[in-house]
């Protein structure tokens, strides 16, 4: 957490990534990688989207991806320089670039993707205004993840 935030912001980074974690579990319980995703704009959630890519047999179908398409279509512009995404892993590089194009003003994540994340190859894969927030309810997020996976190699 930056010293700059005010407890309002810490409370509301919290509650926000709460909900996507609750979109996280939808993806678990439908044997989807369990990452989610809300975008929140003026403190509303315009757009909720976990990770479908099984479903839609779609390597796009992203958290993410999904997540932006709808506020877009919300908000009736492919420009989210007003919006924050709150998203409980990392985003890959593909989902950084998208991002990156829709201008999106903040991102918070929670947990980190050492082997797929965007940020090995650094903050400069977002847009230049972008702020970045990260760790935010790490523990949960990363707990589901790993969860996950290690159901799958039993």
């Amino acid at each position: 957490m930056h010293s700059d935030q005010s407890m309002f912001e810490v409370f509301s980074d919290t509650h926000f990534m709460r909900e996507a974690l609750k979109e996280a579990q939808r993806a678990y319980e439908v044997g989807e990688v369990p990452v989610g995703a809300v975008v929140v704009c003026q403190n509303r959630i315009i757009a909720r989207a976990h990770n479908q890519t099984e479903r839609l047999n779609d390597v796009t179908a992203h958290a993410e991806i999904l997540a932006l398409t709808a506020a877009e279509t919300h908000l009736g512009s492919k420009y989210l320089n007003q919006c924050t995404l709150y998203v409980t892993l990392e985003p890959c590089p593909m989902c950084a670039g998208a991002l990156a194009w829709a201008q999106l003003d903040r991102l918070v994540y929670g947990a980190a993707d050492d082997k797929r994340g965007f940020m090995r190859f650094g903050k400069t894969m977002l847009h230049p205004r972008t702020r970045l927030e990260y760790g935010i309810l790490h523990d949960e997020c990363a707990e589901l993840i790993r969860a996950f996976f290690a159901e799958r190699r039993k």
